[in-house]
């Protein structure tokens, strides 16, 4: 992005943006964690020198519950761990999946006994029945198992590995999040200003773009009076700020009772005087209650959106809508009123980037589009 788009003089414009906010998991006491084999050289494998010294392996509360897989769990750098059976085994540390050659369980009776206690260390329960699960545990690791028959190769694991620190705009900042030289400090600033003046903004990108983190840094710059509540389908967002609270969905037990979803919860929240409203992840029909609660006078609110590119954002707010029963047209209208900017992330290599920031406007035929700013 050109360094003019955060440059130009646009008071009216983040006078009616606003911002975001989210959850925080609760960190029990750490554990010591063994250190993750070492890596084999080899096509498909991680290059020699990429983990740290086992002294360098952080302590990550209760990753030694996770066995076989304690060593990749406690590591610093990994980011995600993906399991496809007893013998198969993927890890990401920033900069894509690694096939980790070296590594298997015992068998697949082990593997599922593994998931299983995974799962009820969640709260939940898994097996034939109910053959998958999707929990959070200790310091923010979320889990989705599955179990055959819906995994005809064996026991599936996937781990999302949130840092222990939480993030802030400064530590992005240094990352590269918002590029480098001149056009760094010119879209810093501009995301400053919009947190200030409590843009409501949708973050948008593909998965591993970012998101979430980008989300919990920017509720951190938030004032240390604003009371945020976030609405999360499975709390992910680690927020430093002083007044942060979070709602998170409840599945309905094994009678199919007792469920809380995202709409009900945002409509909670709405009876808690938040400050700053945030919904974790626009996934389904949950849209309508937060652009509803966002053109009621709420402002600084956010939300994240799964979406490959910065023109494919109107097309999947629609198809949200129509889980509502909302038209294109109304999606549009709501969407232009309530939120201010849209901010698209992309995964370069180890990077995560600010790719483009955009805004809302509605097309000849009344349907949603939205206009990169600059």
């Amino acid at each position: 992005m050109a360094s003019r788009q955060y440059t130009e003089d646009r008071p009216d414009e983040a006078a009616h943006v606003r911002e975001p906010f989210v959850a925080a998991p609760v960190l029990s006491a750490p554990r010591p964690v063994p250190a993750p084999p070492s890596p084999t050289e080899g096509a498909g494998t991680e290059p020699l020198g990429a983990r740290r010294p086992t002294s360098e392996v952080r302590n990550r509360a209760g990753a030694s519950d996770f066995g076989p897989l304690a060593g990749y769990v406690g590591d610093p750098d990994v980011t995600d761990v993906f399991v496809n059976g007893p013998d198969d085994l993927w890890v990401d540390r920033g900069a894509g999946l690694v096939r980790q050659e070296t590594w298997s369980c015992p068998s697949e009776a082990k593997l599922r006994e593994l998931a299983v206690a995974i799962v009820a260390r969640g709260g939940r329960h898994i097996d034939e029945a109910t053959p998958c699960a999707d929990v959070r545990l200790h310091d923010g690791i979320r889990v989705h198992a599955a179990l055959p028959p819906i995994a005809p190769r064996g026991t599936l694991l996937s781990i999302r590995i949130p840092p222990l620190d939480r993030p802030r705009l400064d530590s992005l900042a240094a990352s590269g999040l918002f590029g480098e030289g001149a056009e760094a400090e010119g879209a810093r600033a501009f995301i400053d200003e919009a947190v200030r003046n409590r843009a409501n903004l949708l973050i948008t990108g593909a998965g591993g773009s970012g998101k979430t983190t980008f989300l919990s840094a920017l509720l951190a710059a938030a004032d240390p009076a604003d009371r945020i509540i976030a609405v999360e389908d499975v709390a992910e967002l680690r927020v430093e700020h002083p007044h942060f609270i979070a709602l998170e969905t409840r599945q309905p037990n094994l009678e199919g009772a007792g469920g809380v979803g995202l709409d009900r919860l945002l409509r909670e929240a709405l009876r808690m005087r938040p400050d700053r409203l945030v919904l974790g992840e626009c996934r389904g029909g949950e849209i309508r209650e937060l652009l509803s609660a966002l053109n009621t006078g709420h402002d600084g609110g956010a939300g994240t959106l799964h979406a490959n590119s910065l023109d494919d954002v109107p097309a999947r707010l629609e198809a949200l809508g129509s889980l509502a029963a909302m038209s294109p047209q109304t999606v549009a209208r709501q969407a232009v009123s309530a939120i201010g900017l849209v901010l698209h992330l992309e995964r370069r290599g180890p990077r995560r980037v600010l790719d483009a920031v955009g805004r809302f406007g509605i097309d000849a035929a009344g349907r949603l589009q939205v206009e990169a700013v600059g």
